[in-house]
């Protein structure tokens, strides 16, 4: 008998369905899954991580800093750094190493700020190196910086608000009251889901100066008092009104920084001592090496970098004859030894991220701080209050102490001495508890006279504080002083020299450098270029190659022409002549996969001198289909070396030809036949990588072989192959057309 139990069948995974607990699965809509799973991410990153808000802080640095504080090292020595990554973990659920990279941001040694708020001791790498970095939580010590003084000044007078932290053991501020608009002077950069954040450095004097100079006049222009901003790697500003203004106004822009150097005549040498705040030394480094290489710089004969204890320094030693300025000019050009800073001033104002200028940040502030001012005032105002209530209590007990005296004495219990005063003097039960407790030693006329003493000068501190707190002039006149006092105590000279006549050099000045003349290029089909002179050659015409390889084409042009080098990995090389050197026919030439830089196994495919970038070039596909796209589809503004997805990767590239008018071209194909159609057939395509259209109709298992012009293919009688529409299946080649009765030569 045949079983009839069958197995249950499994159940397929559903991938638009949820997942519950007993394994089995409903349908949800993508934007439902977006909203519940997505979004809350999303805002946890850009609320609680990425984003800076308007005390200049993200909440990493500020569970730090009050963790510190809260250790007492503000004034007290030097602690482990690993003690205090322990401890923020009371605030801060993320690991020691994350938390440890925040502190080490924050500090001196890193100096990757103009104020840091961690004063250190040990190596904390440094913020212009790529590669020093910085040693264990276990080996460094760290206190707070006197600096931070100004952020924790008010923070026990109710100024900011307090709430739990994550397990709900201890409370942690939401802010830190920081008395200056710290969210100008600590560089900040961040990244969340769907924005970002980065905001450059000022000098602290000048923002001071400037947010007094913007509440005196709402319409002051921030220029007079913020010429620009101020790095802590140092370094020129080349100053740009109009590029200021912009960033000044909307937040949005860039600043360009360039090096600082000097020429050591004796040694022939040149000695950078400060970077862009951009970069790094290795960077730097490894983009001279590079241009060394690729022989665009050729003034150099060594490059170091000399960075020690006593500061950055990179050192050039140059070649015999070499002008220092020519070559720095052509440095700020190719290298980050001149970069720009991209600013985007995003801030959290009351959990929102807002894009803001430079005024508007600095209004945002100022009505944060007064609004922290005015709870500090209103604290102030009830401690003095609650200190005066109980000195009007024990004014009271001046009329008769003896009758106080004897209440106490001839009480029986304890619990009744309070109430008993207050029915003896007519005082609340605040006031008894504050006599109740006064010691023996001081129930004497002296005492209480003294204390009662003070209750017309608090009378007078509180009727003060409640006019200031009342009057919109007075408050801003506190903002003032206290920024006046931070700008005096704290403020140091700019680090950033601003240049304000500064000339950059264009690409054309390069040009101009390079010595233009008539040279022809040759190219075997191994991929070796010879870049070779008119005197040169009529020397000798005869080419010397590798053995097996031979000839793929020649053409004639000038020294500062450019060349595109295509290759089997869908990429395009672009490249000068003037960067190779002239050869000679009796030399091999520079082997282009060596000379680029080519991936390994990338070999080249075909050359393309493309002029003035007029035209355009046809890809021929082994598949049968053939691209049209314009030549300025290659043309960059920009040095890039290499440009990826050049060309369609859908089938192999088996010919290139770059034409700057239509012409009459012949497709043959491996089975035998041949197809010649005008590209004026073809329509161009504004994207490289278009896999084009069929031009020719392939039967099974043939293939495209090669591509030429007409005037190149060889064929005795084109018009058997002549083709009207496209694709065509060609004709089959005669005997006299075949290849080994053709003269092989591709033309680019």
């Amino acid at each position: 008998m045949a079983r009839k139990n069958k197995e249950p069948e499994k159940k397929k995974a559903d991938p638009s369905g949820v997942m519950d607990l007993h394994g089995s699965t409903t349908e949800q809509a993508i934007s439902e899954t977006l909203e519940i799973n997505y979004m809350p991410y999303a805002m946890s990153v850009i609320v609680s991580r990425a984003i800076p808000e308007i005390d200049g802080f993200k909440p990493s640095h500020r569970k730090l800093l009050y963790t510190m504080y809260q250790m007492g090292l503000l004034n007290g020595p030097r602690t482990k750094s690993a003690n205090i990554v322990g401890q923020t973990m009371h605030l801060n659920p993320h690991g020691d190493a994350a938390i440890y990279e925040t502190m080490v941001r924050l500090t001196k040694g890193n100096e990757s700020l103009l104020h840091p708020f961690v004063d250190s001791k040990g190596n904390f790498g440094k913020v212009y190196s790529r590669d020093m970095a910085y040693a264990a939580s276990r080996y460094t010590e760290a206190k707070l910086d006197k600096f931070c003084a100004e952020l924790f000044r008010d923070i026990d007078s109710d100024t900011v608000d307090m709430v739990d932290n994550y397990d709900a053991t201890t409370k942690e501020p939401t802010l830190l009251p920081t008395t200056f608009p710290n969210v100008l002077v600590t560089a900040n950069q961040g990244i969340a889901v769907g924005m970002a954040s980065n905001i450059c450095s000022f000098n602290l004097r000048e923002v001071c100066l400037t947010a007094i100079a913007r509440m005196k006049n709402p319409d002051c222009d921030l220029l007079e008092t913020l010429p620009g901003p101020d790095f802590s790697t140092g370094g020129e500003l080349l100053y740009d009104e109009a590029a200021t203004r912009e960033v000044y106004a909307t937040g949005r822009g860039s600043f360009k920084l360039r090096a600082v150097w000097r020429y050591v005549k004796e040694g022939n040498l040149i000695e950078i001592t400060e970077i862009p705040y951009t970069t790094a030394t290795e960077v730097i480094m490894d983009k001279v090496a590079e241009l060394l290489k690729s022989g665009r710089i050729k003034e150099i004969a060594d490059m170091r970098d000399e960075t020690d204890l006593g500061g950055l320094k990179l050192t050039i030693d140059l070649k015999r004859g070499v002008d220092p300025e020519k070559l720095m000019a052509k440095l700020f050009r190719l290298t980050p030894l001149q970069d720009s800073f991209p600013c985007n001033f995003n801030v959290l104002i009351a959990g929102m991220p807002r894009v803001m200028g430079v005024g508007e940040i600095l209004e945002e502030w100022t009505a944060w701080r007064t609004e922290c001012v005015r709870r500090r005032l209103y604290f102030q105002i009830k401690k003095k209050e609650e200190r005066l209530h109980l000195l009007k209590g024990l004014e009271r007990i001046l009329l008769d102490i003896d009758k106080a005296i004897a209440i106490i004495r001839n009480t029986e219990l304890e619990d009744e001495v309070v109430p008993n005063l207050m029915i003896g003097f007519g005082i609340d039960q605040v006031q008894a508890d504050f006599v109740a407790e006064i010691r023996l030693r001081n129930i004497n006329r002296e005492y209480i006279l003294r204390q009662t003493r003070t209750i017309a000068d608090l009378e007078g501190e509180i009727a003060g504080l409640r006019r200031t707190l009342n009057s919109p002039k007075e408050l801003q006149n506190l903002l003032i002083k206290e920024l006046t006092q931070v700008a005096e105590k704290y403020g140091k000279p700019r680090k950033t020299r601003i240049v304000y006549d500064a000339q950059e050099s264009s690409p054309e000045a390069e040009e101009d450098e390079v010595p233009d003349y008539p040279v022809t290029v040759f190219v075997s089909r191994e991929g070796y270029l010879k870049k070779i002179t008119e005197k040169s050659l009529r020397g000798s015409a005869e080419q010397k190659f590798k053995e097996g390889d031979s000839l793929a084409f020649s053409q004639e042009s000038t020294n500062r022409a450019e060349i595109l080098v295509f290759t089997d990995k869908f990429q395009c090389y672009k490249s000068k002549l003037s960067e190779f050197d002239d050869g000679k026919a009796s030399a091999l030439g520079d082997y282009l996969p060596q000379k680029l830089g080519f991936e390994p196994g990338e070999s080249v495919v075909q050359v393309v001198l493309p002029g003035d970038y007029k035209g355009f070039v046809l890809f021929f596909f082994e598949n049968g289909k053939a691209a049209k796209v314009p030549l300025s589809a290659y043309e960059t503004k920009t040095n890039r070396r290499k440009l990826t997805g050049a060309y369609s990767d859908k089938s192999p590239l088996k010919t290139v030809l770059a034409l700057t008018e239509d012409a009459q071209v012949v497709v043959f194909t491996t089975d035998g036949r041949a197809a010649l159609f005008t590209t004026a057939q073809l329509l161009p395509k504004t994207t490289r990588s278009t896999q084009g259209v069929a031009v020719v109709t392939l039967k099974k298992k043939a293939a495209v072989e090669r591509a030429v012009p007409l005037e190149s293919s060889g064929l005795a009688s084109p018009a058997r192959y002549r083709v009207k529409t496209l694709p065509a299946a060609g004709a089959a080649l005669k005997p006299e057309d075949l290849p080994d009765k053709q003269m092989k030569l591709d033309i680019s």
